[in-house]
């Protein structure tokens, strides 16, 4: 009986525990009601698992300043756990800034990349995604995906 019960316990936490290791990121996007790549975006980073609250704005240039990515400015932009996310970054460069926790602002795929996630078909090993370092200091290569 006793072991049943350890066996139990070890179930169910380990149910519980897998749940939570599993439960999804919360994102935030702030994107322009007319651009329809912004939405596959958000609709690409649902099927990937991230709850999505998308925000529309007739003012990115405010959102991009307000959030440090002008400098590396895409369509649309993304909050989640502390991070920006600019642009059409893969899913799997935000899943390593995740699991990494790199002491940067962000991630930025610049500009409209046609081989990005929401921009038509993806070429691994194709797409440089870069990391917005707090303050003034330059961009440099976070991932090439």
């Amino acid at each position: 009986m006793k072991h049943r019960l350890t066996a139990l316990t070890c179930a169910i936490g380990l149910f519980f525990g897998a749940h939570t290791a599993l439960a999804a990121t919360n994102v935030t996007v702030y994107k322009s009601p007319t651009c329809e790549c912004c939405t596959n975006y958000v609709h690409y980073l649902e099927k990937n698992g991230f709850t999505v609250n998308a925000i529309n704005s007739d003012d990115m240039d405010a959102i991009k300043k307000r959030y440090g990515t002008a400098r590396a400015a895409s369509c649309h932009t993304a909050l989640m756990d502390g991070y920006v996310v600019e642009g059409h970054v893969p899913v799997r460069a935000i899943r390593k800034m995740l699991r990494e926790k790199p002491a940067i602002a962000g991630i930025s795929a610049p500009g409209m990349p046609q081989n990005s996630p929401g921009m038509g078909e993806e070429k691994p090993g194709t797409l440089t995604i870069y990391a917005i370092p707090k303050g003034k200091t330059q961009l440099t290569v976070f991932s090439v995906e």
